[in-house]
C-alpha cells in the first residue's frame, strides 16, 4: 500500500515539473511605443522680417514714369543729331523732322514705333520690306518696319523728296519751319487739319529750330529783310545779302538772267517766270528766286 502511494506521489511530481516548464531567450524584448493619433494639424507661423535690404517681389515700388515732357526731351536728345544729319543730306529742316518724329511716333513711346521703329507712321504702298499691321484711319493697316530708328529717319527724307506731291516743301526758307508745316498738311501728309499747329507748337515748345541754326550756321537775312537801293554798289550788296544754301533756290548775282538761270537748273523761262510770279525779264541782284517747277499732285493716300 505505500508503495502504491509513494509510486501516484512521484507520477504526480513529474506531471507537474512538465507543464510549468519555462521558455528563455538570449535577447531583450523592447517594448513596442504605443502609436499617437493627431486629430488637429496645426500650423507654425513664420515671423518674416522685412529690413531695408530685403523687400519682397510683390512689395517692390514699380519703376517712376516719365512725363510727356521728359520723353520728349529724351527724345531730342537721342534722334537730333539723325535730325541734323538728314538735314545736310536733303535739305528738310531738323525742327520739322524731329517735331513729325516726337508727334506721329508719341516721342517714341507708340504702339507702332515700338514694333516697327517706324517713327513717321509712313504706310506700306509699294513698300517691299518688312511690314507690320496696325490700327490706324481703317483696321489693320500695312506699315513699313524697320531694324534701326535711323532707317525710319531716312526712309522719311526719301519719301518727301521723291514724291512730287510734296516738290512744293524744298521752295521754302530751311528756316520758315512754319511754312514747311502748313505744307505737309496741304500735300496731305497728315488727314488732321491741326496737324501744321501741332508741329509748330512742338517746335516752338522745345525750341527744335535752333537744330535749323546748328546745320546753317549763323542766322540768315532774307531778301525782304534787306532794303538795297538802286544806286547802291553792286560789291556792297553782295556783301550784305546772305543766303540759304539752298538747291531750290537762287540768289540773282551780278550778270544773271532768266535765261541763264533757267539753262543752270534745267527749266524753261516761262516756268521761272511763272514759278516767281515775274510779269516780265526784269530781276535784281540779290533777289531770291525759286528755281522749282510746280508739279501737279499724285494721287497718294
Amino acid at each position: 500500500m505505500r508503495k502504491f502511494i509513494l509510486l501516484l506521489f512521484v507520477t504526480a511530481f513529474m506531471i507537474s515539473c512538465g507543464g510549468s516548464k519555462k521558455v528563455t531567450s538570449s535577447g531583450t524584448i523592447k517594448p513596442r511605443p504605443k502609436r499617437t493619433i493627431i486629430s488637429t494639424t496645426e500650423r507654425s507661423v513664420e515671423k518674416v522680417i522685412i529690413t531695408d535690404n530685403t523687400i519682397e517681389e510683390s512689395e517692390k515700388k514699380p519703376l517712376p514714369v516719365l512725363s510727356y515732357n521728359d520723353k520728349v526731351q529724351q527724345y531730342v536728345y537721342e534722334f537730333s543729331e539723325i535730325a541734323k544729319s538728314e538735314m545736310k543730306t536733303y535739305g528738310i529742316p531738323a525742327s520739322i523732322t524731329l517735331a513729325q518724329g516726337i508727334l506721329e511716333s508719341g516721342a517714341g513711346y507708340g504702339e507702332l514705333t515700338q514694333k516697327a521703329k517706324n517713327h513717321f507712321g509712313i504706310k506700306c504702298h509699294e513698300w517691299e520690306g518688312d511690314r507690320v499691321y496696325h490700327d490706324d484711319d481703317r483696321s489693320q493697316e500695312c506699315f513699313r518696319k524697320y531694324d534701326e530708328a535711323s532707317e525710319s529717319f531716312r526712309d522719311h527724307s526719301l519719301f518727301l523728296r521723291d514724291r512730287k506731291r510734296y516738290s512744293r516743301l524744298f521752295t521754302f526758307n530751311k528756316k520758315d519751319y512754319k511754312s514747311w508745316a502748313r505744307g505737309l498738311r496741304e500735300a496731305g501728309y497728315a488727314t488732321d487739319e491741326k496737324y501744321p499747329q501741332k508741329l509748330i507748337s512742338i517746335i516752338e515748345r522745345y525750341q527744335l529750330d535752333k537744330y535749323d541754326d546748328e546745320v546753317l550756321g549763323a542766322r540768315v537775312r532774307e531778301k525782304e529783310e534787306v532794303n538795297i537801293d538802286k544806286n547802291t554798289n553792286v560789291d556792297k550788296v553782295v556783301a550784305i545779302v546772305t543766303t540759304i544754301p539752298n538747291n531750290n533756290n537762287h540768289t540773282v548775282q551780278k550778270g544773271d538772267t532768266l535765261y541763264s538761270i533757267s539753262r543752270k537748273y534745267k527749266i524753261s523761262v516761262q516756268d521761272l517766270k511763272a514759278y516767281n510770279k515775274l510779269v516780265d525779264n526784269h530781276i535784281t541782284i540779290g533777289q531770291v528766286l525759286k528755281v522749282t517747277t510746280a508739279d501737279q499732285e499724285e494721287d497718294f493716300n
